[in-house]
């Protein structure tokens, strides 16, 4: 599933191709995606991209007219194409830009959307609740102390609502905990404040390395397959169990919490 590393990678790639462009025109080929896709899309026809923003794991495509909200599920990816590329079995959307290119969302799965307002896309049902991004201001240590008092769920389901903090997947979340020396299962009320910091310190360091490694392969959103390069991941536990810690040597673990894998060291992490 692509995190907010790999969609702020999707958003640093296409925006060189799209800002300040008009579109000619929106071809949806099946509009079955997670949730159908709006006849309202036909709306950005004519108008000129003015900014291209992310929130969470969704893209906004903005106008002076609307926003349109592209989320990429679980299998889909954005392509920067020349007009009249054909498509494929899982192209499902086009949008034809008046610079001879196109935006093409693909999506095997189409568990991703495209969708369409005109109000204020902050104030959208999808948006609306959404925790602060972890690589802002808003989001420190003394933010997850503070949300954390009283709260048993286990730090690494905490760390993981994006009604906390958007954008932490699961892969983030064991090494963001591995690098500050604390256990997945521990209790969120029962973590201090000083450890808080550590932790979200090293939040915005893991997410930050992906995205700066992601950035190296921006030239292959135009490559000859239209497939955006993710970044080669440099893991320390996740996908590592029963390999050796890269700190005491000890066996990495792996558990399931949540129906997710979670990999990290009995000894490092407490």
């Amino acid at each position: 599933m692509p995190e907010l590393p790999e969609v702020e990678v999707s958003r640093l790639g296409i925006t060189p191709h799209l800002l300040g462009e008009s579109v000619m025109r929106v071809v949806v080929r099946n509009p079955s995606l997670r949730w159908p896709v709006p006849t309202e899309i036909q709306e950005l026809t004519g108008l000129t991209i003015t900014g291209i923003r992310r929130r969470a794991k969704y893209l906004l495509l903005e106008t002076d007219w609307g926003t349109a909200i592209l989320h990429l599920g679980m299998s889909g990816n954005l392509k920067v194409l020349p007009h009249g590329t054909p498509a494929g079995k899982h192209d499902h959307v086009d949008i034809e830009f008046a610079n001879g290119k196109l935006l093409r969302l693909n999506d095997p799965r189409r568990f991703g959307c495209l969708l369409w307002t005109r109000e204020a896309v902050e104030q959208h049902p999808l948006l609306a609740r959404l925790g602060p991004e972890p690589l802002t201001d808003a989001f420190d240590g003394d933010y997850l102390y503070q949300r954390s008092r009283g709260r048993k769920t286990a730090i690494k389901q905490f760390i993981m609502d994006n009604h906390i903090v958007v954008g932490v997947g699961n892969i983030y979340a064991n090494e963001s905990l591995f690098a500050a020396g604390i256990s997945p299962k521990r209790e969120a009320g029962n973590i201090g404040r000083e450890r808080y910091l550590k932790l979200a310190g090293e939040i915005k360091a893991v997410l930050a390395k992906a995205i700066g490694q992601g950035g190296t392969t921006l030239k292959d959103f135009t490559g000859s397959d239209g497939k955006p390069g993710y970044f080669v991941q440099e893991l320390q536990v996740y996908g590592r169990a029963e390999q050796p810690c890269v700190q005491c040597g000890g066996l990495l673990k792996e558990i399931r919490m949540n129906g997710r894998s979670t990999v990290f060291c009995p000894r490092c992490q407490r």
